[in-house]
């Protein structure tokens, strides 16, 4: 390089630069002193200065002269690469710029100079084909016809670098091939050019295919060439070239499977193109390649008896690519029934193959979405081919439930518990996704599966011999909970004896326990409409309950039957809340699964006659509220916090089950004598929390600050809101008064969430109306103080504010009109303020509330005034998002609040955008004005189709980043 490494490059670029006028002179020696320090000065300011200089100097009009300077032979590696490019960007952003009488000239120094670095570096090389791939692009067809043609002439022994390593030549003649299309792909294009330039790189596919075979069946080419034509093939399949054009090809590269060196890469250029799914047009030439899959076979098995899991692995890619991937045609061909059923018995091969997934097999796993597609395309046949398939494959079916439960066995535990904690997530997945599998192949099999797994758990737990064996047991019980989690059972008729054999399952093994009590949980529904089997099944769940080791599995299925069965649990209830209560007060469950135990009895209670609730509430909660207040007492201390979140936690959780309102359903029904709980009563949560308010009160006073603590409070009124709705009113006056004190003290998100929730029940409510009104008029006073301070240190604030008006612009929007204190001009600023955050949230927050507001405008005029006064302000507000001032990823949010402008106040969006766009640079230095023009028009275009909006936001947002416009549309 030229510059010495003491030697200190100083740039002073002008921001947004982008020609040589504004920008440090544009050398040689400056660029490659900006490389050096981008490359080897520490300092990041300075590596950033250098950064942004050398991107303006690659937009210069001098990088189509220096480039070829920095690909000279005596430069560093990094220097020419960045040589290379700059010739590519030019080339693919800046084509207009050339005149063309130098096209000619500037593509045979391209060649030349990717003859030149055949050799390498390989990053330098592929840089200089890339830029040509994109100078082919620009020109074909019609300037360059046979681009393909040329090159391939060029590249011959005739050539001009001559023939000193043929090789090296050959395998850069490729890397131009490969290039080619993937430039296509990567380019941004109109699609009709797109299409164009497709269509006529595929009609030059004849010529490569045949380069392509000549080198692959040569004994002279090297293993790096033979890659690399693997590579080319699997870069030009992108193009949809035709199967019947590609077929001989194709058979070439399956004799390269037998070559180690090739295996990997080959079959990725098979799976690459046998699962095109324009394939399926080209039935014969599928059939042609059927005997080379299935001649595979016999190395597959030897794999998987080598413990060979690469190749194994890469076999069964293809067997499932050319069996899912084509299935419903080569089903059709009915005359060749005989050979897909071989691929189908392959497939089933990798399905069982040996090993314990995922140590020393993860091939399996490959293979199981293959059965929901062929189970799936044989079930959408007519009724009478239909019957023949299902003669032909439901015997596989029936081998892949063995082959399934087998693979999805546990360890023993002695080895499971010596595998990582990925090792055990893998297997999880693993076994998801094989119930998912057995799910779908009930559909195939129907009540057969079940009574088949019935009878092998019945003779497991019968025969001494095989009763060791726990990991059967416990993949038995799996099938049915995999199939009974989705599928009505009901009419099942082995259900009530599998529920018979479950008290002799010896459940010392820690994971047959739990699938034990995860099986009892699927078949909640079932139990709710045969109670007589409750009792036996209950017993089990309550044993559970008292075993740590279970805590997830049972509280679960619990709580499952608590809400299923909660009318027939009537004679259970005390035993339920007995050895609930029991565990709760022992610390037996984490957090978690007390909430969840927290829910079961909430399903439990609101069952019971409404004068017995209030009672069993009571002592259910009694020793926890106890509690409570005792902590409460205490000065705030960090380690009674956690204990304080996790009662309110509880008492969150029980309410939110605890709902006595009965469905319609439940009161028609003449089969159960439901409860009925009378309306002038008040609701026992109601009472409870009444009963409980000056506690919660003076844990907000020692905890105010703590926003952990407010937020776990807030959460008890906000999940009773949810379940009692208006019956949650005679609490509604106390918590609006309280809520109010709360937040002017220390203003937090969870406050402005629940008093939005209390906006959507009772803002509708005349006699809640001043408490509500006079919530939210002492919650917007707060926040609109604390905007102007310092509102980017609380996102969640801000987001949680532009909801709750959200809300009251949805549900009540006339209060503005009643509201002589409410400030909504500075209501919509607070709105501009929030759009302009990087938090997703946040903006997506003030999107709905803008989107809420201009509707209203007409019906509420003060809000339709701030709207005529400040409307251009948020245009340009907007805009300068859109234009880079937030991440791209908000884009979608602006475009919304755009296309509600543009529904609502066309014409003022019109001179709005005209106004601000006016301005030159805004909201990008190089945007032109006809851009500009364009935009508008497009955007003022639509008032009702959003993704045409998001689009055409999200493609001004792309010019305005300089990410489009590359003069090839």
């Amino acid at each position: 390089m030229d510059v010495q490494h003491g030697e200190t490059f100083t740039l002073h670029p002008t921001a947004g630069a982008t020609n040589a006028d504004e920008l440090q002179e544009v050398t040689v020696s400056n660029v490659e002193a900006a490389l050096f320090q981008l490359y080897f000065e520490p300092d990041m300011e300075h590596k950033n200065a250098a950064q942004k200089w050398l991107s303006q100097a690659q937009a210069s009009a001098q990088a189509w002269h220096f480039c070829w300077a920095l690909l000279g032979p005596d430069k560093l590696p990094e220097v020419q690469f960045f040589g290379a490019s700059t010739l590519h960007a030019k080339i693919s952003s800046h084509w207009s710029d050339l005149p063309a009488d130098q096209h000619e000239r500037l593509r045979a120094q391209l060649l030349s100079h990717i003859l030149h670095f055949s050799s390498g570096p390989k990053m330098v090389l592929t840089r200089l084909c890339v830029a040509l791939a994109s100078m082919a692009l620009n020109l074909i067809p019609h300037v360059w016809s046979q681009p393909v043609a040329d090159i391939v002439r060029a590249f011959q022994p005739q050539g001009p670098e001559g023939t000193q390593d043929p090789q090296q030549h050959c395998l850069a003649l490729l890397e131009l091939l490969v290039v080619l299309p993937e430039e296509l792909r990567s380019s941004r294009l109109a699609q009709s050019r797109r299409g164009q330039l497709r269509e006529a790189l595929a009609g030059e596919w004849g010529a490569v295919c045949s380069l392509l075979r000549q080198l692959l069946q040569s004994q002279d080419s090297s293993i790096r060439v033979k890659e690399k034509v693997l590579r080319c093939l699997s870069s030009w399949v992108g193009l949809d070239v035709p199967l019947g054009e590609t077929q001989e090809l194709l058979q070439d590269c399956f004799a390269t499977l037998s070559n180690p060196e090739l295996f990997d890469t080959a079959v990725e250029t098979i799976v690459g193109t046998i699962s095109k799914s324009d394939c399926q047009r080209y039935g014969n030439s599928l059939w042609s390649l059927m005997p080379l899959v299935l001649g595979l076979h016999d190395q597959l098995k030897t794999a998987a008896q080598d413990g060979d899991m690469e190749t194994s692995h890469g076999i069964c890619r293809i067997a499932v690519a050319m069996g899912e991937t084509h299935c419903r045609v080569l089903l059709e061909q009915v005359e060749h029934w005989q050979q897909y059923l071989a691929l189908v018995n392959m497939i089933l091969f990798c399905t069982g193959i040996p090993g314990q997934y995922p140590i020393n097999e993860t091939t399996s796993s490959l293979t199981l979405t293959f059965w929901y597609t062929l189970q799936d395309d044989i079930l959408s046949f007519e009724e009478g081919k239909q019957d023949i398939y299902l003669q032909v494959y439901r015997p596989v079916y029936f081998q892949l439930v063995d082959v399934l439960l087998r693979k999805c066995h546990y360890p023993s535990q002695e080895e499971y518990n010596s595998w990582t904690c990925d090792d055990k997530e893998q297997f999880r997945i693993y076994r998801v996704d094989i119930s998912d599998t057995l799910m779908y192949v009930y559909e195939m099999l129907g009540g057969e599966l079940l009574s088949e797994l019935y009878e092998r758990l019945g003779r497991q737990l019968t025969e001494p011999q095989r009763s060791a064996h726990w990991q059967e047991t416990e993949a038995l019980l799996f099938g049915f909970q995999s199939i009974a989690e989705t599928i009505d059972v009901n009419y099942s008729d082995v259900i009530p004896g599998l529920i018979g054999l479950m008290p002799t399952i010896n459940i010392t093994n820690v994971m047959l326990a739990d699938t034990l009590m995860y099986t009892i949980g699927s078949l909640a529904e079932w139990l709710a409409d045969h109670p007589v089997m409750l009792g036996g099944t209950l017993a089990m769940v309550l044993q559970g309950l008292a075993r740590p080791e279970l805590s997830v599995s049972s509280v679960s299925t619990l709580k499952r039957i608590c809400r299923e069965c909660r009318y027939d649990l009537a004679s259970y209830t005390q035993d339920i809340l007995n050895v609930s209560q029991d565990v709760l007060l022992k610390d037996i469950h984490k957090s978690s699964q007390c909430m969840w135990l927290m829910q079961a009895m909430g399903f439990l209670l609101s069952a019971l006659p409404a004068d017995k609730i209030l009672a069993k509430v009571h002592s259910l909660i009694g020793p926890h509220v106890q509690q409570l207040d005792t902590l409460a007492r205490q000065p705030a201390d960090p380690a009674s916090k956690q204990p304080i979140i996790r009662i309110l936690g509880m008492l969150s959780s029980l309410f939110t089950a605890l709902d006595v309102k009965q469905p319609a359903d439940v009161l028609e029904g003449v089969a159960r004598s439901a409860p009925t709980h009378p309306q002038s009563t008040l609701n026992p949560v109601v009472v409870v929390l009444q009963q409980t308010y000056a506690l919660i009160q003076n844990i907000l006073s020692k905890w105010l600050e703590d926003s952990e603590v407010v937020e776990a409070v807030c959460g008890v009124f906000d999940k009773s809101i949810r379940t009692l709705l208006r019956d949650f009113g005679p609490l509604v006056a106390q918590l609006s008064e309280t809520l109010g004190q709360m937040y002017s003290a220390f203003p937090q998100a969870s406050a402005l969430d629940l008093a939005s929730q209390m906006v959507h029940i009772f803002a509708g409510e005349h006699h809640h109306l001043t408490a509500i009104k006079s919530l939210v008029e002492v919650l917007t006073a707060s926040t609109l103080a604390i905007f102007p301070q310092g509102i980017r240190d609380h996102p969640d604030v801000a987001e949680s504010f532009m909801y709750l008006h959200a809300q009251i612009l949805k549900r009540k929007p006339e209060l503005y009109l009643e509201w002589d204190r409410l400030d909504a001009n500075a209501l919509f600023h607070c709105g501009i303020v929030s759009l302009q955050f990087p938090e997703t949230s946040t903006v997506k927050a003030a999107s709905h509330f803008f989107n809420e507001w201009f509707p209203r405008c007409q019906d509420v005029p003060p809000l339709g005034e701030v709207l005529q006064r400040d409307g251009k302000l948020l245009t340009e507000s907007i805009l300068h998002a859109v234009g880079g001032g937030s991440p791209r990823s908000l884009t979608d949010h602006f475009s919304e609040v755009l296309l509600s402008l543009s529904r609502h106040c066309p014409h003022l969006l019109s001179r709005w955008l005209q106004e601000v766009l006016q301005s030159p640079g805004f909201p990008a230095a190089h945007v032109s004005a006809e851009q500009k023009r364009d935009f508008t028009q497009k955007l003022l275009r639509e008032q009702s189709n959003k993704r045409h909006v998001k689009e055409t936001v999200k493609e001004f947002s792309l010019l305005c980043g300089g990410l489009q416009g590359s003069g090839r549309h």
